[in-house]
């Protein structure tokens, strides 16, 4: 079964809620033996208002993932020029046609998942002068609904991705089902990852973050338990 986190306190701040999440990596980080300092905090930012970003801004968390390009460009091209620590990373699945895009605008793009992905984020690279970092996702529960290279396919596309495009891999991202205990699969990516030299691992999300970390995560991508759920900045509607 999922590993289980603590209750959301929907009454509590973001701030409050960020704190939380940062002492929670910092204690299960030194129950393991590794600094605290090793892994990154990613704030889901997808979908959120104007008011949670600036909120969790303002307790200096920088690095964010999003879902899709044109929703990032929305959020985030104004408030850029004013952080310039911001880091940006693509979280989600990205259509070949929206390279140049993500190129562009992302300092990290952790979907690559297939080769003619990789020529077009390589064509890209070349045409627009800026090399994003890579993460390859794989697929470890390889399910058919979800993207990702398949786990016994993986070392052949990290050799392809860093030989035959140069892409500047440096790590795996994974997503486990969610009827799965996640550390098999993070036991899993953990192991194709030291094979092959790459030691960044965005593993872990609100619910299992803690056991992402016992098993090597270096990037953590939490949302509900920073931001709350979805809908907690919505104002009523008025009929």
């Amino acid at each position: 079964m999922p590993s289980s986190s603590p209750a959301l306190d929907v009454q509590s701040t973001v701030a409050e809620r960020v704190a939380a999440v940062r002492a929670r990596i910092a204690a299960v980080a030194r129950s393991v033996g590794r600094d605290p300092a090793s892994i990154t905090l990613t704030a889901v930012s997808k979908t959120q208002p104007p008011e949670a970003i600036d909120e969790i801004l303002s307790t200096g968390q920088r690095v964010f993932g999003e879902n899709r390009v044109q929703e990032a460009e929305g959020r985030w091209t104004d408030r850029s020029p004013s952080f310039p620590d911001l880091e940006l990373r693509l979280i989600g699945p990205l259509q070949s046609n929206k390279a140049g895009d993500a190129v562009a605008f992302f300092d990290v793009i952790e979907t690559l998942d297939r080769e003619k992905l990789a020529r077009a984020l390589a064509e890209q690279i070349q045409k627009r002068g800026r090399s994003p970092r890579m993460l390859i996702q794989v697929n470890t529960g390889a399910e058919p609904q979800k993207a990702g290279v398949l786990p016994g396919e993986a070392d052949a596309f990290i050799a392809l991705a860093r030989g035959t495009y140069g892409l500047q891999v440096e790590g795996l991202m994974a997503i486990p089902p969610a009827e799965d205990a996640p550390g098999l699969h993070f036991a899993l990516l953990a192991k194709i990852a030291e094979c092959n030299g790459l030691g960044v691992l965005s593993m872990g999300m609100s619910g299992d973050f803690e056991t992402a970390i016992r098993f090597g995560a270096t990037h953590v991508r939490v949302g509900t338990a920073l931001f709350g759920e979805r809908n907690s900045f919505e104002t009523p509607s008025i009929a």
